[in-house]
């Protein structure tokens, strides 16, 4: 028996499935039949699996005969109408209903080809980190890759389209938690060049170490990268080089037009590696050379420490900040281990940049030369974002960057209260002031079931924990940012160098065993010597921590942590003495209502609550937070009172249809070459699958699957 659930936002009209080349004929589920279905297949089985899928339909295909060893391949065809949410519109792939597959997966593939009428402005994945090629201003291929996983999480791809200037936004109130008070929200900026907004002029100067531990390799990749950069400079730009090591040397004594970008490639190849390092001064004479009146984008270069002139990464800090100019960005790349990852971090930090680690193995020139493609045309600058009457707090990034053509901003938040508001958008062009409103921006007032948008809180607590981990290691330790960190990393299982407890020990539940998880971490911080800010340790911390910080998709988390946290939308559970306990509960301050595992209350509690339904998917043992109950889920032949069974509404989705797009997936999950001997947990479903195709013409699917045997 073939299974597969409808996508939980389809309007499916047909499904066709093909099988090695024939039709097979198969059977379109409603919710409520295929909720029926897979509660048959729980009690059977004794296993609380595809509970997740309880508020879907599905597609039911009888496919036999199936010789031993042998393998039958899928094709599924099917409409489906794409919802719009904040103007942006939405689809997404049951991705995770290969995690019961009993292996990982060779590999996974996904390729969607996305084209429309009128140009495509946005485009995000926040639940993998995906490429994206604009192959022209109506066409976007996106492509994810991974081998060796087993994948837990559907794929959610958003985007949006029209001719002008873009600001999408989302928000989430939790509808399993009524004491959390504040909602969470994510605002997508996507600027256009050929809109209201035009291109900036900006002037580019090119910092290179020369020093001695350059020579080889590195070296050479490094002019190369800056002869990319030299020969995409836009018409209007102006730039200028410093090479440094002992000494420096510069291309010309002030900025220079393109006209002379092949002379500056000469210079440039003529540059060789010898020599200390004396980043002060480098520093300092370009600080020099920065027009105030003009943004400057300032890519400073070195892979070793400052060893000559001033070596006090403070002092060379005061001295920069004194002479920059406001209108300056610093870019810091740090190339190998051997770098002042405190000096570089705070350079780009107070001077509105960025600093990226280029570790041994890596290319250099390529991850210089994909950087300026991003930041290559400004097109605002100074940017600040005004909600009118809403109050806001916690927005990262922070500051905002500035914005680039062809490119967007993923800003996350939280907000008090709700309703409609305008946004303000503000920056700064050419010296004037730029402000774009857009009205009528609807924040939830209430809690939604939109288990799409439940990845909000969590992309928002991971760059909330990088920006706290980068300031304690920049400034020092802080009790209560070790606090926060703390608290937000048990509530959404995100491992920190604090919270290692959540792969290693029994989770610490509750408000005063966290308080004393930080107050130890603290103590400890505050008596142990102080960490270099070089070496391997130091860059691979300084890098974790910007990879944090910057996140544009949740991360999950690692590999060591598997069988002890899982993710279920908004909310994070660890498996503590063989229950998976929600990280929101607190036992001493809450009670909990027992429910006996596959009784006529647990499901009942499932058909009410598809919130609960995804918890209780995780194990017959579980402890989850339900607005203002707490469900405790405990044995079959437990003796528990009878519960009352909440009636949980849940709202409509408003449904914008878009004829123009076409929209074609293609998804290849390939699974391992040896086929397992037994069944996966989930038996029902297909374990593995090879070369899933989905084509939609307007939104017309094909899908075809490889079939493990031993299939219930």
């Amino acid at each position: 028996t073939y299974i597969f659930p409808i996508p939980l936002d389809a309007a499916v009209t047909e499904f066709t499935l093909w099988v090695d080349g024939e039709p097979v004929k198969g059977e379109i589920l409603s919710a409520e039949e295929a909720r029926r279905t897979y509660e048959t297949i729980v009690r059977e089985m004794q296993d609380p699996a595809l509970l997740e899928y309880a508020d879907r339909g599905a597609v039911r295909a009888r496919i036999y005969p199936i010789p031993s060893g042998d393998e039958r391949r899928i094709q599924l065809e099917y409409s489906q109408v794409l919802t719009a949410e904040g103007g942006l519109v939405k689809y997404v792939y049951p991705l995770n209903t290969e995690k019961f597959s009993t292996q990982p997966l060779d590999e996974v593939r996904i390729s969607v080809d996305l084209r429309a009428s009128q140009p495509i402005r946005a485009i995000y994945s926040p639940s993998h980190p995906v490429a994206i090629s604009n192959e022209d201003d109506f066409q976007v291929v996106v492509g994810y890759e991974e081998d060796n996983l087993r994948p837990d999480t559907d794929f959610m791809l958003y985007y949006s389209i029209g001719e002008n200037e873009a600001l999408h936004l989302l928000s989430y109130r939790d509808p399993a938690d009524s004491s959390e008070q504040d909602g969470f929200f994510m605002l997508l900026l996507a600027p256009r060049p050929d809109a209201a907004i035009q291109p900036l002029p900006k002037d580019v100067i090119l910092v290179l170490d020369r020093s001695g531990s350059m020579e080889g390799e590195k070296f050479m990749q490094a002019q190369q990268a800056l002869k990319y950069i030299l020969r995409h400079l836009n018409p209007e730009d102006r730039f200028n080089l410093i090479s440094f090591s002992t000494g420096l040397e510069a291309y010309a004594r002030d900025l220079r037009g393109t006209s002379e970008i092949e002379k500056a490639v000469t210079w440039v190849d003529r540059q060789s590696a010898v020599g200390s390092t004396d980043i002060n001064r480098a520093l300092l004479e370009a600080a020099a050379m920065a027009d105030p009146e003009r943004p400057t984008y300032l890519i400073f270069l070195t892979d070793g420490l400052p060893t000559e002139g001033v070596v006090e990464s403070t002092q060379i800090l005061n001295n920069f900040s004194v002479n920059a100019p406001q209108s300056l960005r610093l870019f810091a790349f740090g190339v190998g281990y051997d770098v002042d990852t405190y000096l570089l971090d705070s350079l780009a930090q107070e001077h509105h940049g960025a600093s990226t680690y280029v570790i041994p193995g890596e290319s250099l020139d390529e991850v210089l030369s994909s950087f300026y493609a991003r930041v290559s045309t400004p097109v605002l600058m100074d940017l600040q974002l005004d909600f009118g009457n809403l109050v806001t707090h916690d927005l990262y990034p922070n500051p905002l960057p500035d914005l680039f053509a062809g490119s967007q901003i993923v800003v996350v938040g939280r907000y008090r209260g709700g309703g409609r508001t305008d946004i303000a958008l503000t920056g700064s062009l050419d010296d004037r002031i730029q402000t774009f409103t857009f009205p009528e921006q609807q924040f939830a007032a209430e809690s939604a079931d939109s288990e799409n948008l439940s990845s909000i809180p969590r992309l928002w607590a991971t760059r909330k924990i990088g920006y706290l981990l980068n300031q304690i290691r920049l400034n020092g330790p802080d009790q209560e940012l070790i606090d926060q960190i703390v608290r937000l990393s048990i509530r959404f299982g995100i491992v920190t160098p604090y919270t290692s407890y959540l792969v290693t020990e029994s989770l610490p539940l509750g408000t005063e065993q966290q308080d004393r998880i930080a107050e130890e971490t603290f103590n400890e911080m505050k008596s142990a010597p102080a960490a270099p800010s070089f070496g391997q340790d130091a860059v691979e911390q300084a890098a974790g921590e910007g990879a944090l910080r910057d996140a544009d998709q949740v991360t999950a988390p690692p590999a060591e942590a598997d069988n002890h946290i899982r993710i279920v939308g908004a909310r994070t559970f660890v498996y503590a003495d063989g229950t998976w306990v929600d990280t929101a509960f607190e036992p001493d301050k809450m009670q909990t209502d027992q429910v006996a595992f596959l009784s006529e209350d647990y499901f009942a509690l499932v058909a009410a609550d598809t919130q609960l339904g995804a918890a209780f998917a995780l194990g017959p043992s579980v402890i989850v937070l339900s607005n203002d109950n707490v469900y405790q889920v405990v044995p079959a032949d437990s003796t528990v009172p009878a519960l009352e069974i909440p009636d949980t509404q849940v709202p409509q989705t408003t449904i914008e249809l878009e004829p123009t797009i076409t929209l074609t997936p293609n998804i290849d999950i390939s699974p391992p070459e040896t086929e397992p001997d037994s069944p996966s947990s989930g038996s029902g479903f297909l374990c593995g699958g090879s070369m899933l195709p989905l084509v939609f013409l307007p939104l017309l699917g094909l899908l075809s699957l490889r079939i493990c045997k031993n299939k219930k």
